[in-house]
């Protein structure tokens, strides 16, 4: 596994026993008994997170395993609720604020919608931690910190990848419209790739559709020999559509999980890109307590970088084991 370009490493130390599972729509307690755990001598806290994760997306159940064994460890009980719609996911944060919860995790992934709501956390006195988009909004939203990759950074390593591997064209599957993070990672790609790169929306929850979608365009457009997908499910989706094409193209995605490591091993998925999740729920529920027990700021306010770093199938037996527990 390298890192990609300019992408700074961040070393922690952390116990890899995750704890798998989804969270609820209405904020109930994921972590894991209902009890969260006394690891530390510290007052009990309640941490709340509200993501942009559609249905069905794995990406945050892995996100949800970091949260769970850092809430394990700070005495720290965890509430998980998500909404792919703007509207909702802000609806979600101001019941967290009602509910006088001691620190807020939240994506940026449709930054309009969340900034008058983390304006009344900051007014409440909640700390807020962005994790995983929006980076660019987080210290003007009031954040403390932001804890993930840079998109455009790691668009860019894309590009280059790509152009290592001697692809022409390439296209670039974004999965949730309005997305800025995912706009931002075809952006990337398109500032490096030598080649020509064309923009495809489909609906990330709706998988045979997407299928559908992107088997048509393949068809329909020669010349296309990279199919960049922004997430790991729709990787297994854009594999699936390439056969029914009768394409040739080589499926590249961000985001890793065990279905990746398995295409990759294969050679289905040619390389993936690793931006940590479970480090990003981790780190976030972390830098919240740590904040609230000992005023501390991970970062010196800064962002944090989880990544990127490009995966290859000679990084799979090292990841396997990871990611057959849900931490990777």
């Amino acid at each position: 596994m390298r890192t990609a370009r300019t992408a700074a490493a961040l070393v922690a130390v952390i116990a890899l026993a995750g704890c798998s599972g989804s969270g609820g729509k209405d904020g109930e307690d994921t972590s894991g008994d209902g009890s969260g755990g006394k690891g530390v001598n510290t007052p009990r806290l309640k941490i709340a997170m509200v993501t942009h994760s559609g249905e069905g997306d794995t990406f945050w159940d892995i996100v949800q395993s970091g949260a769970k064994q850092a809430a394990r460890k700070d005495n720290v009980e965890f509430l998980y609720a998500n909404d792919k719609e703007g509207k909702g996911q802000a609806e979600l944060v101001q019941s967290f604020v009602d509910k006088k919860v001691d620190g807020i995790v939240v994506t940026l992934a449709k930054p309009e919608a969340m900034k008058s709501v983390l304006a009344k956390a900051e007014a409440a006195g909640i700390p807020v931690v962005t994790i995983n988009s929006g980076a660019e909004h987080s210290a003007e939203f009031g954040a403390l910190g932001h804890i993930g990759q840079d998109e455009s950074v790691a668009g860019e390593a894309v590009g280059d990848e790509l152009n290592e591997r001697g692809r022409k064209k390439a296209l670039c599957v974004i999965h949730e419209q309005g997305n800025v993070s995912l706009e931002q990672r075809c952006a990337g790609v398109r500032k490096t790739f030598d080649g020509p790169v064309e923009n495809l929306n489909v609906e990330g929850t709706n998988a045979p559709g997407a299928q559908s979608s992107i088997s048509a365009k393949l068809q329909a457009t020669k010349g296309i020999d990279a199919v960049v997908t922004l997430g790991a499910p729709i990787a297994a989706v854009s594999v699936k559509a390439k056969e029914d094409a009768g394409s040739e193209a080589e499926v590249d995605t961000f985001d890793l999980n065990a279905e990746v490591v398995k295409r990759l091993k294969a050679g289905e998925v040619g390389f993936a890109v690793d931006q940590q999740p479970y480090l990003q729920g981790y780190l976030a529920v972390d830098e919240l307590w740590l904040y609230k027990t000992n005023a501390n700021v991970l970062g010196g306010g800064k962002p944090v970088l989880t990544g990127p770093a490009i995966v290859t199938e000679k990084d799979v037996p090292k990841l396997e084991k990871y990611t057959a527990r849900g931490t990777r």
